[in-house]
């Protein structure tokens, strides 16, 4: 070992050989134990980032960690390879996508094999190859049968710049910019084709309640983007153009309607626009849906409520929206607070028709309305102000009012919109559709697939388009002249299966091996970015669904856990190339080595944190990978030969707790618990050296469940130490090692732990307060046996009078001042009171681990039992906190 720390590089490139040589991380078709781990694969963006080392840390050591418990694990890698970044980078550069990405592939990976993550490179998929994209589009043809694919007009978000159509959640903030490029995005009508995910809309978001394995802030924001709404849709007739339908869940507050408003894309307010100057404005120039303050425009019109035959003002809203409900609603500002925000601001009524139910409430008496001048009352309760329908409870008036209430309906209402795949760009699969004059529009048979793209023209707009020779083609019905889709299909089609394909990546007749895929799907642990919670997640558990449904996957959902790592961050920001805020991978790894970067990441903050990236933290990773290597060589270098002692005893004892504990944490994927009671028994390992010459077995067994612990995460050097341990029995390489096992109670380590460093402390902060430069002796006085049964009936008892029970008990009471003293202390402390261990448990406990006091104040230690001094020193002693006294 040098100077300056062990020899990363060489450590490094000589097991990243081995495991490459022997094939390590190839994973068999056939397993007996198949686990499924899978981080979110990446977009070739050129180089690694922070973000992707954590993200495939995490997986790597999962994978390693239940491969060394005898799982068989399939953790594969592949590419994210379309998009339009690589199309404008092509653009840019003036060379073509696929030339780009495949160099941005090659760097990808090669710095991937320097972190050592344990892939198995032969199921590697890349979507941007037709071996890939032949299956999306026969996916397509296969939706298309099922019915589950349309092509519509379709109002969408067009990105002028980037020439292509934009998801919702592609465009961000109040300005409404393109994710990409920051081009303010403008509205276009296209035709499009759309997969019908809302066919599925119910079972995607009744079945988030079964997935226990998932963060709640992810199924609770897929819940909110399904939007499911239970409700009624009835008609008003509006002044000139009869009945429109609204959609309503609260029509119990029908009574309190005081406006009826229209979206401004409503047909009602386009036609309103061609002859009202102050509403074409409003909708050409002021509707803002994202805005933080409702907005409209008075029409003039009025709307007749179906129940009151009321005449209310009609307005266009920019909080209403087509695409939720019908576009129409009838607002009720004293029940709803958008409703009564533009109410307000209009100077329309505010009228409650909904009390709360009283507490002593009758079921009879009408209770008084509340005062909704201020602010709305939103919750159910009892009806007021409402003709024959006061006194109603809300749900009892819902169901009343749907039946009386001649145009109305019960019905559901979707957030979830069909997902529109159309995107008009080069670099993604071409959707397998040609048009017909007389056939119309015509899936490509199986057997003609799959249409390749064809070469990259450097163009602006959409380069398919401008490829005349590939776009010219036949029909496949009549054989007559057509031409082909120009479109490209959304690169989360790609997203949405590519687990599947990982199965049988080679397979040339299906998407997926079937059988194969029945044995390992679901996915047991799947990790990746917060940012994709809703789009990918969803995508992909719909195309789970419907291959379940239609292709004989067994597997209604795809991924059982889910882990959304945090971020990496540089002084509180995120890193990012914009911010010049980023750090290299790539210079970590050289400066310090993979393990290093790697342990520093896990052991800093649970996997679902955010941490702050920190070069110190850096430096001390590397420095205490570089002193477990040398404890390692001096052990092997003269082993030796101490006593089977107590202090030996304690040393075993704290090896099995570290396994316990660290193998606990290890399955709950909170690395940085597992990597902390690891580095604390390399600590523990250090000082017993220091002290005494330790038991060969004893050290050497905890040298190994050290070695064995840090494997999932610093395999490099793992493998190196796991060498010089040198045992002929065990396997060849750590990875295929077994797991260290102990069996032990946790709660009995987690009191010893808290005691013995309990007594340390106390044993410092008398030795600091008196002054004390040079102890002699430390005399430990363990508590008398009453006092334990004393703190037991305390921690057991809810009586009031605690002192008055504990004094029931004789052989308490015999202790006169000394048990109504502890018996005060017990009272004013009852709420944080705990059980520790009992007197025979705790004496042995600081017998064992004296050394640790001995050798921080070198001076001799006894640990004493309560007959053995006076009571002067024993009134000071505790159960879980011995008295303590020193001589110098």
């Amino acid at each position: 070992m040098s100077e300056q720390g062990y020899d990363h590089a060489t450590v490094e490139r000589r097991w990243q050989e081995a495991w490459d040589e022997a094939d390590v991380y190839r994973t068999p078709d056939d397993v007996d134990d198949p686990t499924y781990v899978l981080g979110m694969y990446p977009y070739p963006s050129g180089k690694l980032h922070m973000g992707h080392v954590r993200n495939y840390t995490i997986t790597d050591a999962y994978a390693r960690y239940r491969r060394m418990r005898g799982d068989d694990v399939l953790h594969p890698m592949g590419w994210d390879a379309f998009g339009l970044p690589a199309e404008n980078a092509a653009k840019d550069r003036d060379t073509n996508p696929r030339d780009w990405t495949v160099d941005c592939i090659e760097t990808m990976r090669g710095q991937m094999e320097s972190m050592g993550f344990g892939y198995d490179w032969d199921r590697e998929i890349t979507t941007c190859t037709p071996d890939y994209y032949q299956w999306n589009q026969w996916l397509f043809s296969r939706f298309h049968e099922e019915g589950l694919v349309e092509r519509r007009d379709a109002d969408v978000n067009w990105c002028p710049h980037c020439e292509t159509v934009l998801a919702d959640e592609q465009v961000e903030g109040e300005a409404e910019l393109c994710w990409r490029c920051d081009t303010p995005v403008e509205q276009r009508e296209l035709e499009q084709w759309f997969l019908r995910i809302t066919e599925y809309a119910d079972e995607l978001l009744e079945a988030i309640d079964d997935l226990e394995g998932w963060p709640n802030s992810v199924r609770q924001m897929q819940r909110n983007w399904i939007g499911r709404q239970d409700g009624a849709e009835l008609e008003f007739s509006v002044e000139g153009y009869g009945s429109v339908e609204a959609f309503t869940t609260r029509v119990d507050t029908i009574f309190g309607a005081t406006f009826f408003a229209l979206a401004p894309d409503h047909p009602i307010s386009g036609e309103l626009a061609e002859e009202d100057e102050d509403v074409r404005h409003f909708v050409e120039h002021e509707a803002d849906p994202e805005g933080d303050e409702p907005n409209g425009v008075e029409t003039g019109l009025t709307a007749t409520n179906p129940v009151t035959g009321e005449e209310i003002p009609v307005y266009v809203a920019d909080f209403v929206l087509s695409d939720v409900g019908t576009g129409a609603l009838m607002a009720v500002p004293g029940h709803d607070e958008r409703d009564h925000a533009f109410a307000e601001k209009m100077g329309v009524d505010i009228e409650p028709v909904i009390a709360p139910e009283p507490d002593d409430w009758d079921g009879e008496t009408i209770p008084d309305a509340p005062d909704v001048s201020e602010a709305a009352y939103t919750d159910d309760g009892v009806l007021v102000n409402s003709g024959e329908y006061s006194g109603l409870e809300s749900e009892t008036a819902r169901e009343r009012l749907t039946a009386d209430i001649e145009s109305a309906e019960t019905a559901t209402q979707y957030q979830l919109r069909d997902w529109g795949i159309s995107r008009q760009r080069y670099w993604g699969t071409p959707i397998p559709v040609v048009h017909c004059e007389d056939c119309g529009s015509v899936v490509v048979p199986e057997e003609d697939l799959p249409v390749e793209l064809p070469e990259f023209i450097n163009t602006t707009g959409n380069p398919l388009d401008a490829a005349e020779e590939w776009k010219q083609t036949t029909c496949p019905d009549c054989g007559g002249p057509a031409e082909r889709e120009t479109d490209t299909m959304d690169t989360f089609v790609d997203s949405s299966w590519y687990f599947l394909r990982y199965v049988s990546p080679d397979l040339e007749d299906a998407p997926f091996d079937r059988e194969r895929a029945n044995d390992w799907m679901p996915v047991d642990q799947y990790v990746g970015g917060i940012e994709h919670a809703v789009m990918h997640l969803l995508y992909s558990r719909f195309f789970t669904k419907v291959l379940a449904d239609h292709e004989g996957l067994a597997h209604r959902e795809p991924f059982t856990n889910l882990l959304a790592q945090g971020m990496v961050q540089l002084e509180g920001e995120k890193m990012s190339k914009s911010k010049g805020n980023t750090v290299s991978p790539q210079r970590i790894v050289e400066e310090y080595g993979a393990d290093t970067a790697r342990l520093f990441m896990m052991q800093a903050a649970q996997p679902e944190r955010d941490f702050d990236w920190s070069e110190e933290g850096v430096r001390s990773t590397y420095a205490f990978l570089g002193r477990l290597q040398g404890m390692v060589e001096e052990y092997v270098d003269s082993t030796p030969d101490g006593d089977d002692d107590a202090i030996a005893s304690y040393v075993d004892s704290e090896i099995d707790a570290t396994v316990a504990i660290a193998s606990e944490k290890y399955d709950e994927l909170t690395f940085n618990r597992a990597l902390r009671e690891t580095q604390e028994l390399v600590r523990t390992l250090r000082q017993y050296a220091d002290f005494t010459e330790p038991h060969a077995e004893t050290y050497e067994r905890g040298l190994s469940a050290v070695v064995r612990l840090l494997a999932p995460v610093a395999p490099h050097l793992a493998e190196s130490l796991y060498e010089q341990l040198g045992d002929e029995t065990e396997d060849e390489f750590v990875v295929d090692a077994e797991w260290p096992t102990a069996n032990v109670d946790h709660e009995y380590v987690r009191k010893r732990r808290k005691l013995v460093e309990n007594t340390r402390e106390d044993v410092r902060h008398i030795v600091d307060v008196a002054g004390i430069e040079d102890p002699q002796r430390i005399d430990v006085v363990v508590a008398p046996d009453w006092k334990y049964d004393a703190l037991e009936i305390a921690v057991e008892s809810d009586a009031d009078n605690l002192i008055g029970e504990l004094m029931g008990e004789s052989h308490i009471r015999e202790q006169g001042d000394a048990a109504a003293s502890y018996g005060q202390d017990l009272q004013a402390e009852r709420e944080a009171l705990s059980r520790t261990l009992d007197p025979d448990e705790e004496h042995a406990a600081l017998e064992s681990a004296a050394w640790l006091i001995e050798r921080e104040f070198d001076a001799s230690v006894r640990v004493v039992g309560a007959d053995e001094v006076d009571e002067s020193v024993l009134k000071n002693a505790e159960p879980g906190r011995p008295a303590i006294e020193i001589e110098d």
